[in-house]
């Protein structure tokens, strides 16, 4: 699957990651994991200290999937509302699901600071604004609910926006302590980390055919070399569904840029996380370094050549945007991509176990919560693994029964 072309950022922020040897012989474990990104990474985290054996394989280098164009803005809210969310699963449920990825986004600050690669953890705060007005009462509805279930939120007005930023709006939701960060250094030095504690990592290793037995499974390499496990967690992003499809899941195409270094951002209220309610919309971050990453644009297409074909336009497009709510700063791109970009059609992130596929899982963290959605189905796998259930695995499996 080609899932990203253009200029990408990240891998200028780390120029001598660790590297990894290939598979070279036949090996078994207790649980092997196919692929070496953010989801990968998080579920041999939660496995590390349980006295399994656990095998990491990245039929690349570690990091270098959609890990390396994720934009990476930590947020417990996505695409779908929280409203939303209700409509379809009930306010138990979606509530649940919020306060888990909020504990995730802790978890995730946690870790980051426990990293020798530094991943640029920085809490932020969210702007949350209404494109058009007859998106106020949607917002507003919104902020009730999330104030009625504790979330750190307050409700802007038109002049309460006004005097933060350069731009009016005639509404905004404002999230306290959300955060970002570099999830090619959060990866790779998770990474880092697991291999230092014991668990086995190869790049390079490409996993095709595969033989079930009753208590196991065995995968076979491209070069022909054979992995015995007694479980298997798939987290190799989209390209999981090239082992199991399924009907919830969506892929789309998306587009980023990444600016220049700005020298003043003054005009830019706390370097705010900043997205809207429009749909497709556009948001915005700022990085360690200064400089600005815009995207959105989403295309519904799943044919790279035509996702690529529109990167130069909506490279401009997205600047033209960013530049509607802040005039003065001098932003172009430096770096620009088109990549993949998954969902879900009911906006929750997905764990598969199916009949054809005994003794394996399938994790699908798709939205654009990626990171954050991974911790959450990383840390349930973790428990359902050693103990054999946990409480949250059903609000990620209702969409597949």
């Amino acid at each position: 699957m080609n899932l990203q072309t253009g200029k990408m950022y990240w891998p200028t922020t780390l120029l001598n990651p660790p590297t990894y040897r290939s598979l070279q012989e036949d090996i078994e474990c207790d649980v092997l994991i196919v692929g070496g990104g953010s989801s990968g990474a998080m579920c041999a985290q939660y496995l590390k200290d349980t006295g399994l054996e656990i095998v990491v394989v990245e039929k690349d280098k570690v990091g270098s999937g959609s890990t390396s164009s994720n934009t990476a803005l930590i947020q417990y809210t996505g695409e779908k509302s929280f409203t939303q969310l209700i409509n379809s699963f009930g306010e138990e449920k979606a509530t649940r699901h919020l306060k888990l990825c909020k504990y995730a986004m802790k978890e995730i600050e946690e870790l980051s600071n426990t990293l020798r690669i530094n991943p640029n953890f920085n809490t932020r705060d969210s702007l949350y604004y209404a494109s058009y007005k007859e998106d106020v009462s949607k917002l507003e509805k919104e902020y009730a609910l999330l104030k009625k279930h504790g979330f750190d939120v307050e409700l802007l007005s038109k002049e309460d926006i006004s005097k933060r930023y350069p731009f009016q709006k005639e509404s905004a939701i404002y999230f306290n302590n959300d955060g970002e960060l570099n999830p090619l250094k959060f990866t790779t030095g998770l990474m880092q980390q697991l291999e230092n504690s014991g668990v086995r990592i190869y790049e390079n290793t490409e996993v095709k055919g595969r033989d079930i037995q009753e208590d196991s499974i065995t995968f076979y390499t491209t070069k022909g070399n054979s992995i015995k496990a007694s479980k298997v967690i798939i987290a190799a992003g989209y390209e999981g569904l090239d082992f199991k499809k399924h009907k919830n899941a969506v892929i789309t195409s998306s587009y980023a840029v990444v600016t220049n270094p700005i020298k003043d951002f003054s005009p830019w209220y706390n370097r705010t996380l900043i997205w809207e309610t429009a749909r497709p919309y556009i948001y915005m971050r700022t990085t360690e370094d200064n400089r600005v990453i815009i995207g959105g644009l989403d295309e519904n297409t799943t044919y790279a050549d035509q996702r690529d074909s529109k990167l130069m336009a909506k490279k401009d497009r997205l600047i033209e945007e960013f530049h509607k709510l802040f005039p003065t700063i001098e932003a172009y791109p430096e770096f620009y991509v088109s990549a993949y970009y998954g969902g879900t059609h009911d906006g929750m992130p997905m764990i598969g176990i199916y009949d054809e596929l005994p003794h394996c899982y399938v994790v699908m963290g798709y939205g654009d919560n990626g990171l954050v959605y991974n911790m959450v189905l990383a840390k349930i796998l973790g428990e359902v693994i050693t103990k054999g259930s946990n409480p949250d695995l059903e609000l990620y499996l209702q969409s597949l029964r």
